[in-house]
């Protein structure tokens, strides 16, 4: 029997893909003894402790309702910093938790949002931003941890926070001209000036990492001159520049280990991230038996004899590994994946390219479901969010779970997406729901090519960002795709761009670049938004909605659910009122993620 299952596909339920474990943020212990992370084992996802050397996890929180998102150890001793908010709705707070299990909240603002940035040079204290001031931007501060007192270290009236230095004299900032180009400020505590560094006029984007040992020199990823991110740096008093890592893809972030012997850099490697780390003096490669992945969270521990990195792929949820640079020693901590599912029976993923309708060539990351031989299957086209986000190579559960049960889904990289250098970023704007659009639809001839998928039975999904794509598929080209999921989606441009959070203040004229000005282009955002064109939608629908989303509001889908109701057209509502941007809870996933697959297999 088990291998007439081998031959046709296992078949799991979304209550196995659910006891596999989720797991994110980890911090080294001080002694060097234990790593802290984020797991979500209990339904919600909390703070557990693993021993260094292996062994079972502690769970150090027991939230039953918020999500507790670790940020760090204290440098000297075992009380943690983490994250929460309230349902979803995104107002962060700082949470410090002792040895003892007790609980205080270090930013208890009303209506605020609280932003970690880092632990000082000096392990005295840590940098934070808060918006208590004013709602639109986030003031930065430092917090003693002896005294547990906040001191305002920059008052912003407009600015993203960056960078300190470790002398804290210089803060780097940016304020953002679009999504394709910044200018970087560079802010002097000593002086209280603040002045722009590197002024231009054409698009380059420029990212502070952070700031050289003796902080007279800033580290900073750029795109000048060049089609991908990599990393110069700027003397601050000469002016002078250098380029200090150049990659063939886009470097993502870039940091010296605590006494600078090292510099880590990660890079977006076609879908996927990677890191380096690079012996400063000999700007050599360390060579770390990293094994084949997705990493992220690379992170060098302060006497940099340990480096610990999250690990995960299309068949295996993060897992948290070690390696001992004086023993040469790599080693797997957890292992997150269900024991009782078979990960070769789980969908590996591919890179293709297909050409869109002007020959511009569309990267795609495949799944494949088990397909018997003659067989016609269905499938997604799958949208990520943003908008300029990308598809990755990681794990995803609905995703698998869809493919287990027999349809093939691709989600495409449409233009647009970052990851793959700036032009390609850029050749979207002030074209969405048109341009790429039309890069999903084509992706229907790459499905219908594999000989194997029923090109009348392929359907579109995506959230947020990808979402709209899904209602605009079905509002703009109904005739295209047989049934859309939508996640929490925008369906009205104009309420959407008007209602930004208030932190995204810096941001605001960025998205107005990209999408389209409500104030100025109405016109042209009432052509792009579904709703306004709800009439035409004529296939099935489905929408997932999270009450407490800050970005998405509510109001975006109960809408277009009711728009589209007056069609007499099939639609399925699913509102989870303790979610917000994205379903964190393991209750809510099942429902979710059940319903879509329901809705498919009725209208697929």
């Amino acid at each position: 029997m088990k291998n007439h299952q081998k031959t046709l596909g296992a078949r799991y339920t979304m209550d196995q893909f659910l006891q596999t474990e989720m797991i994110h943020s980890q911090s080294i212990s001080s002694d060097e003894q234990s790593i802290i992370y984020s797991s979500d084992r209990s339904g919600v996802y909390n703070a557990y402790t693993i021993a260094i050397d292996g062994g079972d996890p502690t769970p150090l929180t027991e939230s039953t309702e918020e999500a507790v998102h670790v940020l760090s150890y204290f440098p000297n001793d075992r009380r943690f910093l983490y994250t929460s908010d309230q349902g979803g709705n995104e107002l962060h707070h700082i949470y410090l938790q002792d040895e003892q299990g007790d609980v205080t909240d270090l930013t208890p603002f009303d209506q605020a949002k609280a932003i970690y940035y880092g632990w000082s040079q000096d392990d005295r204290g840590f940098y934070f931003g808060v918006n208590q001031r004013d709602p639109r931007f986030m003031d930065v501060y430092y917090m003693d941890i002896d005294s547990l007192e906040p001191t305002l270290l920059f008052k912003n009236d407009g600015y993203e926070f960056a960078a300190i230095s470790k002398d804290r004299r210089y803060v780097a900032l940016t304020t953002a001209h679009n999504m394709n180009s910044n200018t970087m400020y560079l802010y002097d505590a000593v002086k209280e000036e603040l002045k722009p560094l590197l002024p231009h006029d054409d698009d380059i984007l420029y990212h502070p990492q952070c700031f050289g040992d003796d902080s007279k020199e800033l580290y900073f990823l750029t795109d000048d001159d060049r089609e991908h991110l990599y990393l110069k740096k700027i003397n601050l008093e000469s002016g002078a520049q250098e380029s200090v890592i150049e990659e063939r893809w886009d470097l993502s972030y870039a940091y010296f280990s605590k006494q600078s012997q090292y510099l880590v850099y990660g890079m977006n490697v076609d879908a996927q991230r990677r890191p380096k780390i690079i012996h400063w003096q000999t700007k050599k490669e360390l060579s770390v038996p990293l094994p084949e992945g997705f990493i992220t969270e690379c992170k060098m521990s302060a006497s940099e004899k340990k480096v610990t990195f999250m690990l995960q792929s299309a068949v295996s949820s993060n897992n948290l590994y070690v390696y001992d640079l004086e023993t040469e020693e790599l080693k797997q901590l957890t292992n997150t994946f269900n024991s009782e599912m078979d990960q070769q029976e789980l969908a590996t993923d591919k890179i293709v390219r297909y050409a869109s309708f002007d020959g511009l060539e569309i990267p795609a990351v495949y799944y494949k479901p088990h397909v018997r031989e003659g067989e016609k299957v269905p499938a997604l086209v799958w949208v990520h969010g943003g908008p300029g986000g990308q598809s990755m190579r990681i794990y995803s559960p609905v995703i698998q779970y869809l493919v287990n049960q027999g349809y093939a889904v691709l989600a495409v990289n449409n233009r647009g997406s970052s990851g793959y250098g700036k032009t390609f970023f850029q050749a979207a704007d002030l074209k969405h729901g048109e341009v790429d659009l039309e890069d999903c639809i084509r992706a229907k001839e790459f499905l219908a090519d594999t000989g194997y998928v029923d090109e009348k039975r392929i359907g579109i999904i995506g959230g947020s960002y990808g979402g709209y794509m899904v209602l605009a598929a079905l509002a703009f080209r109904p005739d295209e795709f047989e049934v859309g999921v939508d996640i929490f989606g925008v369906a009205n441009w104009d309420r959407t761009l008007k209602s930004i959070p208030s932190w995204w203040e810096t941001m605001r004229d960025s998205l107005y670049q990209k999408i389209g000005n409500p104030y100025t282009q109405e016109d042209y955002i009432h052509s792009i938004s579904p709703l306004f064109h709800a009439e035409k939608i004529e296939k099935p629908l489905i929408v997932l909605q999270g009450a407490n989303d800050p970005r998405v509001l509510q109001v975006e889908s109960d809408e277009i659910v009711e728009k589209v109701k007056q069609n007499a057209v099939p639609v399925e509502y699913i509102v989870f009122p303790d979610e917000g941007h994205g379903f964190t809870k393991k209750k809510n996933q099942k429902q979710g993620y059940e319903g879509i697959l329901r809705f498919l297999d009725q209208h697929l």
